[in-house]
């Protein structure tokens, strides 16, 4: 019977990736990786450094079971390890993941020095006063006035979009951009939803909420549809 490597060791531009059979034991895996390593590796006193990244499937690994595989890989003197990668996640991850794209419903007024943040996308019934502060790490969506400060994407996503019904912020802000609202705006001069995002040139411009369909057709997160 044709024996299964449980380790596969490849060659890149980049270094070495080892291929890690996620259907035998721990311990199997464990000692094929050491042998494989003690062959395959010429230690050379002046030899350059080689990062080793590790690709583990669909298996999980706890903490202290990854820095034994990662002792087994540095023991080698010129093997360092860049990433491990892995397909699966813990619970934790996963409800972490989840309220990142979840919607938040809030109904609320955000008065002055009082600030509301979500992890995910803000879907706020309620008007923000100014000296209040709405903070999203996806879209905000605002069915009241946006008097104050709003702030999407907070963690870097720079697709976010700002919507409200009345947009006269104090300041404006998607991801690492700022756009404070000029002072010559007018209130009365706009009678429709607006929306908020990073053009072309990473700026921010306010423009009619219908543009979104084409700007980004892929904000449509609701189950559904609508």
């Amino acid at each position: 019977m044709k024996k299964t490597h449980n380790v596969m060791i490849k060659g890149t531009k980049d270094g070495l990736t080892l291929h890690l059979n996620d259907q035998c034991s721990y311990l199997e895996l464990k000692e094929e990786l050491e042998e494989k390593l003690s062959i395959h590796h010429i230690e050379v006193e002046e030899s350059p450094l080689i990062s080793v990244k590790i690709q583990l499937g669909n298996r999980y690994l706890t903490a202290e079971q990854e820095e034994e595989l990662k002792e087994l890989v540095r023991h080698k003197r010129n093997l360092v390890v860049g990433d491990i990668t892995s397909n699966v996640i813990t619970k934790e991850e996963a409800n972490k993941l989840q309220e990142v794209n979840d919607i938040f419903s809030i109904t609320s007024i955000v008065r002055s020095g009082q600030i509301l943040e979500v992890p995910g996308d803000l879907l706020l019934v309620g008007d923000v006063n100014p000296g209040g502060t709405v903070l999203a790490g996806g879209n905000i969506f605002i069915l009241g006035a946006l008097k104050g400060i709003a702030h999407a994407g907070v963690n870097g996503m720079r697709e976010a979009v700002i919507a409200a019904s009345v947009m006269i912020p104090s300041q404006l802000r998607i991801a690492d951009c700022l756009n404070r609202a000029p002072d010559h705006y007018n209130k009365e001069d706009h009678h429709e939803m607006e929306c908020a995002y990073i053009d072309d040139s990473n700026h921010i411009v306010i423009d009619r909420l219908q543009v979104l369909k084409h700007l980004r057709p892929n904000i449509n997160r609701v189950k559904g549809g609508y």
